[in-house]
Protein backbone atom coordinates (compact mmCIF):
# COMPACT_ATOMS: atom_id res chain seq x y z
CA UNK A 1 0.00 0.00 0.00
CA UNK A 2 1.31 3.77 -0.63
CA UNK A 3 1.18 5.88 2.32
CA UNK A 4 1.18 9.52 1.94
CA UNK A 5 2.45 11.54 4.94
CA UNK A 6 2.05 15.09 5.86
CA UNK A 7 4.53 15.45 8.97
CA UNK A 8 6.51 12.54 7.82
CA UNK A 9 10.13 14.28 8.25
CA UNK A 10 9.04 14.42 12.00
CA UNK A 11 9.60 12.87 15.29
CA UNK A 12 6.59 10.21 14.93
CA UNK A 13 6.54 10.40 10.94
CA UNK A 14 10.55 9.08 10.54
CA UNK A 15 10.03 5.92 12.84
CA UNK A 16 6.48 5.16 11.04
CA UNK A 17 7.82 5.24 7.64
CA UNK A 18 10.81 3.04 8.75
CA UNK A 19 8.04 0.22 10.24
CA UNK A 20 6.62 0.81 6.98
CA UNK A 21 8.62 0.23 4.67
CA UNK A 22 9.45 -3.01 6.79
CA UNK A 23 5.72 -3.95 6.72
CA UNK A 24 5.92 -4.23 2.67
CA UNK A 25 4.19 -0.49 2.28
CA UNK A 26 5.49 2.45 0.33
CA UNK A 27 5.86 5.89 2.40
CA UNK A 28 5.25 9.09 0.76
CA UNK A 29 6.89 12.65 2.58
CA UNK A 30 4.96 15.48 1.67
CA UNK A 31 7.18 18.17 1.77
CA UNK A 32 7.91 21.86 0.64
CA UNK A 33 11.24 20.72 -0.08
CA UNK A 34 10.62 18.19 -2.51
CA UNK A 35 13.86 17.98 -4.37
CA UNK A 36 15.99 18.78 -1.56
CA UNK A 37 14.80 16.48 0.69
CA UNK A 38 14.83 13.30 -1.45
CA UNK A 39 18.91 13.24 -0.99
CA UNK A 40 18.67 12.59 2.55
CA UNK A 41 15.59 9.86 2.67
CA UNK A 42 16.47 6.09 4.07
CA UNK A 43 15.60 3.38 1.41
CA UNK A 44 12.15 2.82 0.39
CA UNK A 45 10.82 6.12 1.13
CA UNK A 46 10.06 9.08 -1.16
CA UNK A 47 9.04 13.04 -1.14
CA UNK A 48 5.92 14.76 -2.63
CA UNK A 49 5.82 18.36 -3.32
CA UNK A 50 3.07 19.98 -1.95
CA UNK A 51 2.31 23.60 -0.35
CA UNK A 52 0.70 22.52 3.14
CA UNK A 53 -2.66 24.26 2.55
CA UNK A 54 -4.34 22.24 -0.80
CA UNK A 55 -4.14 18.78 -2.55
CA UNK A 56 -2.68 20.61 -5.60
CA UNK A 57 0.20 18.87 -7.36
CA UNK A 58 -0.10 15.72 -5.45
CA UNK A 59 -3.62 14.64 -5.50
CA UNK A 60 -3.16 12.57 -8.73
CA UNK A 61 -0.77 10.35 -6.08
CA UNK A 62 -4.46 8.74 -4.88
CA UNK A 63 -5.62 6.06 -5.81
CA UNK A 64 -7.58 3.07 -4.15
CA UNK A 65 -4.29 1.63 -2.84
CA UNK A 66 -3.02 4.62 -0.93
CA UNK A 67 -3.73 5.85 2.21
CA UNK A 68 -2.91 9.20 4.31
CA UNK A 69 -1.53 9.96 7.17
CA UNK A 70 -1.58 13.61 8.67
CA UNK A 71 1.03 14.21 11.45
CA UNK A 72 1.84 18.06 10.64
CA UNK A 73 1.69 20.45 13.31
CA UNK A 74 4.10 22.79 15.36
CA UNK A 75 5.21 22.18 18.26
CA UNK A 76 3.00 23.34 21.31
CA UNK A 77 5.56 23.25 23.71
CA UNK A 78 8.66 24.87 22.51
CA UNK A 79 7.80 28.02 24.65
CA UNK A 80 5.52 30.47 25.41
CA UNK A 81 2.49 30.86 23.66
CA UNK A 82 2.12 34.12 22.25
CA UNK A 83 -0.38 35.29 20.28
CA UNK A 84 1.11 35.25 17.13
CA UNK A 85 2.54 31.61 18.05
CA UNK A 86 -0.73 30.29 19.17
CA UNK A 87 -2.25 31.41 15.91
CA UNK A 88 0.38 29.08 13.85
CA UNK A 89 -0.18 26.42 16.07
CA UNK A 90 -4.23 26.04 15.00
CA UNK A 91 -3.45 26.94 11.66
CA UNK A 92 -0.22 24.67 11.08
CA UNK A 93 -3.05 21.87 11.99
CA UNK A 94 -5.89 22.89 10.35
CA UNK A 95 -4.63 24.09 6.92
CA UNK A 96 -2.81 20.72 6.67
CA UNK A 97 -6.35 18.73 7.34
CA UNK A 98 -7.89 21.19 5.19
CA UNK A 99 -5.01 19.91 1.95
CA UNK A 100 -6.11 16.38 3.36
CA UNK A 101 -9.52 16.84 2.12
CA UNK A 102 -8.78 19.28 -0.73
CA UNK A 103 -6.54 16.27 -2.31
CA UNK A 104 -9.64 13.53 -1.52
CA UNK A 105 -11.99 15.95 -3.49
CA UNK A 106 -9.60 16.62 -6.22
CA UNK A 107 -8.67 12.85 -6.18
CA UNK A 108 -10.10 10.86 -9.64
CA UNK A 109 -10.05 7.34 -7.11
CA UNK A 110 -10.40 7.70 -3.12
CA UNK A 111 -7.74 6.89 -1.13
CA UNK A 112 -8.48 3.48 1.29
CA UNK A 113 -8.45 5.54 4.44
CA UNK A 114 -6.87 9.15 6.46
CA UNK A 115 -5.91 8.54 10.12
CA UNK A 116 -5.94 11.91 11.31
CA UNK A 117 -3.64 13.32 13.85
CA UNK A 118 -5.21 14.97 17.48
CA UNK A 119 -4.65 14.65 20.99
CA UNK A 120 -5.54 14.38 24.54
CA UNK A 121 -5.57 18.05 25.31
CA UNK A 122 -8.69 17.37 23.17
CA UNK A 123 -10.75 16.60 26.38
CA UNK A 124 -8.88 19.78 28.32
CA UNK A 125 -7.50 19.82 31.98
CA UNK A 126 -9.18 17.26 33.89
CA UNK A 127 -8.88 15.76 37.22
CA UNK A 128 -8.20 11.61 38.10
CA UNK A 129 -11.37 10.71 36.40
CA UNK A 130 -10.22 7.85 33.56
CA UNK A 131 -11.62 9.16 30.32
CA UNK A 132 -12.37 7.14 27.35
CA UNK A 133 -13.19 8.14 23.72
CA UNK A 134 -16.72 9.20 24.81
CA UNK A 135 -15.71 11.69 26.99
CA UNK A 136 -16.60 15.48 25.68
CA UNK A 137 -14.36 18.07 25.08
CA UNK A 138 -13.18 20.63 26.94
CA UNK A 139 -11.89 24.13 27.58
CA UNK A 140 -9.05 25.91 27.20
CA UNK A 141 -6.89 26.78 24.36
CA UNK A 142 -5.31 22.85 22.97
CA UNK A 143 -8.77 22.02 23.38
CA UNK A 144 -10.23 24.47 20.66
CA UNK A 145 -7.04 23.45 18.57
CA UNK A 146 -7.85 19.94 19.26
CA UNK A 147 -11.54 20.25 17.91
CA UNK A 148 -10.67 22.27 14.72
CA UNK A 149 -7.94 19.89 14.39
CA UNK A 150 -10.26 17.22 13.73
CA UNK A 151 -13.15 18.99 12.35
CA UNK A 152 -10.26 19.80 9.44
CA UNK A 153 -10.30 16.65 7.37
CA UNK A 154 -13.92 15.36 8.33
CA UNK A 155 -15.12 16.44 4.17
CA UNK A 156 -13.07 13.12 3.65
CA UNK A 157 -15.92 10.88 5.26
CA UNK A 158 -18.66 12.66 2.92
CA UNK A 159 -16.49 11.30 -0.22
CA UNK A 160 -16.49 7.64 1.23
CA UNK A 161 -12.74 7.51 2.93
CA UNK A 162 -12.41 5.40 5.66
CA UNK A 163 -11.34 8.15 8.60
CA UNK A 164 -9.40 7.47 12.18
CA UNK A 165 -8.54 9.92 14.53
CA UNK A 166 -6.16 9.65 17.00
CA UNK A 167 -6.31 11.51 20.18
CA UNK A 168 -2.01 11.14 21.32
CA UNK A 169 -0.76 11.39 24.69
CA UNK A 170 3.16 12.31 25.30
CA UNK A 171 5.32 10.41 23.01
CA UNK A 172 8.18 8.81 25.23
CA UNK A 173 11.20 7.99 22.30
CA UNK A 174 14.37 9.61 21.79
CA UNK A 175 13.55 12.42 21.05
CA UNK A 176 10.37 14.70 21.89
CA UNK A 177 9.42 15.49 25.17
CA UNK A 178 11.27 13.16 27.03
CA UNK A 179 14.69 14.67 25.95
CA UNK A 180 13.71 17.61 27.34
CA UNK A 181 13.22 16.26 31.06
CA UNK A 182 16.61 14.45 31.15
CA UNK A 183 19.03 17.14 31.46
CA UNK A 184 17.15 17.92 34.91
CA UNK A 185 16.84 14.52 35.90
CA UNK A 186 20.57 13.62 35.00
CA UNK A 187 21.75 17.06 36.68
CA UNK A 188 20.18 15.79 40.20
CA UNK A 189 17.55 18.23 39.58
CA UNK A 190 14.39 16.43 38.27
CA UNK A 191 11.11 16.14 40.09
CA UNK A 192 7.11 16.69 39.28
CA UNK A 193 5.22 19.45 37.88
CA UNK A 194 3.72 21.28 40.56
CA UNK A 195 1.06 19.93 42.85
CA UNK A 196 2.80 16.35 40.82
CA UNK A 197 -1.35 15.49 41.47
CA UNK A 198 -1.99 16.12 37.40
CA UNK A 199 -2.34 13.26 35.16
CA UNK A 200 -0.12 12.54 31.99
CA UNK A 201 -1.13 9.89 29.34
CA UNK A 202 1.83 8.41 27.62
CA UNK A 203 2.25 6.38 24.67
CA UNK A 204 5.71 4.85 23.86
CA UNK A 205 6.92 5.53 20.04
CA UNK A 206 6.92 2.41 19.36
CA UNK A 207 3.50 2.19 20.22
CA UNK A 208 2.49 5.35 18.41
CA UNK A 209 3.61 3.82 15.19
CA UNK A 210 2.11 0.53 15.42
CA UNK A 211 -1.31 1.90 16.59
CA UNK A 212 -1.06 4.11 13.12
CA UNK A 213 -0.37 0.69 11.36
CA UNK A 214 -2.61 -1.03 12.84
CA UNK A 215 -5.51 1.26 12.14
CA UNK A 216 -4.34 1.67 8.46
CA UNK A 217 -4.46 -1.88 7.77
CA UNK A 218 -7.36 -2.71 9.67
CA UNK A 219 -10.82 -2.25 7.68
CA UNK A 220 -13.45 -2.14 10.31
CA UNK A 221 -11.13 0.66 12.28
CA UNK A 222 -13.07 4.04 11.72
CA UNK A 223 -13.99 7.57 14.78
CA UNK A 224 -11.79 8.70 17.09
CA UNK A 225 -8.98 6.54 18.96
CA UNK A 226 -7.54 7.38 22.36
CA UNK A 227 -3.67 6.69 21.61
CA UNK A 228 -2.12 6.44 25.02
CA UNK A 229 -0.45 3.25 26.97
CA UNK A 230 -3.16 1.84 29.09
CA UNK A 231 -1.40 2.73 32.78
CA UNK A 232 -1.39 7.10 32.48
CA UNK A 233 0.48 8.16 35.79
CA UNK A 234 0.33 11.36 37.45
CA UNK A 235 3.25 13.34 37.47
CA UNK A 236 4.94 12.45 40.58
CA UNK A 237 4.99 8.78 39.68
CA UNK A 238 5.96 9.23 36.26
CA UNK A 239 8.99 11.73 37.70
CA UNK A 240 9.35 8.67 40.49
CA UNK A 241 9.80 6.25 37.99
CA UNK A 242 12.04 8.39 35.30
CA UNK A 243 14.74 9.06 38.42
CA UNK A 244 14.70 5.41 39.21
CA UNK A 245 15.26 4.24 35.88
CA UNK A 246 18.11 6.79 35.38
CA UNK A 247 19.59 6.03 38.72
CA UNK A 248 18.69 10.01 40.45
CA UNK A 249 16.27 11.45 43.01
CA UNK A 250 13.32 12.69 41.98
CA UNK A 251 12.65 15.17 44.86
CA UNK A 252 12.72 18.67 43.52
CA UNK A 253 9.39 19.50 42.39
CA UNK A 254 9.12 22.59 39.79
CA UNK A 255 6.97 24.96 41.93
CA UNK A 256 3.61 26.20 39.58
CA UNK A 257 3.86 29.69 40.22
CA UNK A 258 7.42 29.55 39.16
CA UNK A 259 6.49 27.69 35.48
CA UNK A 260 3.47 30.09 35.16
CA UNK A 261 5.98 33.01 35.52
CA UNK A 262 8.25 31.63 33.17
CA UNK A 263 6.10 29.85 30.18
CA UNK A 264 2.31 31.74 31.42
CA UNK A 265 -0.84 29.61 29.26
CA UNK A 266 1.69 26.99 28.16
CA UNK A 267 2.69 26.01 31.31
CA UNK A 268 -1.18 25.89 32.51
CA UNK A 269 -2.31 23.44 29.92
CA UNK A 270 0.85 21.78 29.21
CA UNK A 271 2.65 21.05 32.23
CA UNK A 272 0.29 21.79 35.19
CA UNK A 273 -2.91 20.36 34.24
CA UNK A 274 -3.56 16.82 32.30
CA UNK A 275 -5.95 14.41 31.59
CA UNK A 276 -6.62 10.52 32.66
CA UNK A 277 -7.21 9.04 29.44
CA UNK A 278 -7.54 5.57 28.62
CA UNK A 279 -7.74 3.54 25.01
CA UNK A 280 -10.44 1.73 25.61
CA UNK A 281 -11.48 1.55 21.56
CA UNK A 282 -7.77 0.56 21.01
CA UNK A 283 -7.94 -2.01 23.52
CA UNK A 284 -11.59 -3.45 22.14
CA UNK A 285 -10.37 -3.47 18.62
CA UNK A 286 -7.49 -6.13 19.99
CA UNK A 287 -4.49 -3.86 19.60
CA UNK A 288 -1.97 -5.15 22.00
CA UNK A 289 0.37 -2.53 23.42
CA UNK A 290 4.21 -3.37 23.40
CA UNK A 291 4.99 -1.40 26.36
CA UNK A 292 1.93 -1.40 28.45
CA UNK A 293 3.55 -0.15 32.07
CA UNK A 294 5.68 3.37 32.01
CA UNK A 295 9.11 1.62 33.63
CA UNK A 296 9.47 -0.69 31.14
CA UNK A 297 8.09 2.00 28.33
CA UNK A 298 11.40 4.62 29.75
CA UNK A 299 13.49 1.70 29.97
CA UNK A 300 12.86 1.01 25.93
CA UNK A 301 12.76 4.82 25.17
CA UNK A 302 16.18 4.91 26.87
CA UNK A 303 17.56 2.10 25.59
CA UNK A 304 17.99 0.80 29.13
CA UNK A 305 18.16 -2.92 29.89
CA UNK A 306 15.29 -3.88 32.06
CA UNK A 307 15.34 -4.28 35.69
CA UNK A 308 16.35 -7.54 37.11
Amino acid sequence: MRVVIAGGSGFIGTRLCRILVDAGHTPFILTRSAGRAAGSLPPGVSAIGWDGRTGQGWAQFLDQDTALVNLAGENIAAGRWTPERKQRILESRVFAGQAMADAVARAQFRPRVLVQASAVGFYGPRGPEPLDESAPSGTGFLAEVCRAWEASSRAVEQAGVRRCVIRTGVVLGPGGALARMLPAFRFFLGGPLGSGEQFLSWIHLDDEVQVIRFLLENQACSGAYNCCAPNPADSRTFARTLGLVLGRPALLSAPAPALRLLLGEMAQEVLLSGQNVRPARLMEEGYRFLHPDLEGALRAALHLPEAA
